[in-house]
């Protein structure tokens, strides 16, 4: 028998695929995956049928469509004030996650750190140490999330070599403010530290709240790769469809492992997405629709016993429960989703140590008598 040493001996399955095959099993409201339960705009898929019937069908640009990179640098420019040109500062990813993965590998070498907060979204530091880095996490807490930054400042030696920042932040639903990119900036400069911004809920801020992404900056935007989500942005997430920017010679090394890991990206949905892109409201009305759900959603959760945690961003709504019961959040996520027909998901799964502050994080990226029925049921709990 051949034998594998594992690479990721303490990785197992995502929580994702773990509570979205429990809810299926039981046939249970899916409030745990981040992915909407309604259609994407018929006009979309009307353009991604044109494209395949015009013929789209083979490989696309490895960087990307160029008429696509265009919009993006448009829509960048237009929403941040930053330019980005598309021939060599833009590429179409599959999905946010491919996008993460190839930044880290791309740059990280043997016994880098990287400095991550969380809870963090699973992929990080697998990618981390696929590289050979070494994951330096900063656990936040509730309510707020805020990130101690003379915390971060402990964590910084001659090792370190990129920060990781997400904002709208999964699972906590948190953002960065300009006192935190104040602190960023004072911590970074003179520093040969890299930072990946994952903006993949960059449309998704509510309340009037300014999204900080790092383009925004010219001395952050200079050492960042920045990646975002199609999936997220056009309620499209099986399409597995994003983009990294980034300057030139950060894009460069990106590119060079892009080329081996997916080579290029599906054609007719570039396509679609070049064309659609061209309506600027599809993107900047955004947060009216999702605040108008998260506002109905949190609406309907005050009538339950939960106490319900700020949701500035993203489409996911923490609440806790320590008040109620001293389960482990593992365990009660999976009573709730047997007992009652809602899955959700414990936050405990986003840190390494498994830390468990009794939070829960349900989706309301759904229609509006879904989430109308998840709540009657979880007003029994």
């Amino acid at each position: 028998m051949a034998s594998v040493t594992s690479k990721l001996p303490q990785t197992g399955t995502t929580i994702f695929t773990v509570m979205s095959a429990l809810a299926v099993e039981l046939g249970a409201i899916n409030l745990s995956q981040g992915f909407p339960d309604y259609n994407c705009d018929p006009q979309l898929i009307e353009l991604v049928n044109k494209a395949m019937l015009d013929g789209h069908n083979q490989y696309a640009p490895m960087p990307g469509l160029m008429a696509l990179r265009e919009q993006i640098a448009y829509k960048t420019e237009k929403l941040y004030g930053a330019q980005y040109d598309p021939a060599t500062e833009i590429t179409i990813t599959a999905g946010g996650t491919q996008g993460i993965f190839t930044a880290i590998t791309a740059v990280i070498q043997p016994n880098d750190e990287v400095i991550i907060f969380e809870p963090a979204y699973d992929c990080y530091a697998p990618a981390i140490k696929l590289a050979g880095g070494v994951v330096k996490s900063l656990e936040l807490e509730p309510p707020d999330y805020r990130i101690n930054w003379e915390m971060v400042k402990r964590l910084i030696n001659n090792r370190t070599r990129m920060i990781i920042l997400n904002s709208p932040h999964n699972p906590t639903a948190t953002i960065l403010h300009k006192e935190d990119i104040d602190q960023l900036s004072i911590l970074v400069k003179n520093q040969d530290i890299l930072i990946l911004s994952d903006e993949v809920y960059e449309h998704l801020i509510y309340d009037g709240e300014v999204h900080h992404s790092m383009a925004r900056y010219p001395e952050l935007q200079q050492r960042s790769f920045i990646v975002a989500s199609f999936g997220k942005l056009f309620h499209s997430t099986g399409w597995k469809i994003g983009y990294c920017l980034a300057p030139a010679f950060l894009m460069n090394e990106f590119r060079k492992l892009h080329q081996y890991v997916v080579f290029s990206v599906n054609s007719p949905m570039q396509y679609a997405i070049a064309e659609y892109l061209k309506n600027e409201q599809v993107y900047i009305g955004l947060p009216e629709f999702f605040q108008q759900k998260r506002d109905h959603f949190r609406k309907g959760l005050e009538q339950t016993r939960f106490e319900l945690l700020p949701s500035y961003g993203s489409y996911f709504q923490s609440v806790r429960y320590g008040h109620l019961t001293d389960e482990k959040d593992a365990d009660l996520a999976i009573r709730i989703t047997k007992e009652f027909g809602v899955a959700t998901i414990p936050t405990s799964a986003f840190y390494t140590k498994g830390t468990d502050h009794h939070v829960l994080r349900f989706c309301f990226a759904k229609k509006q008598e879904t989430l109308d029925e998840a709540v009657s049921r979880l007003m029994k709990f």
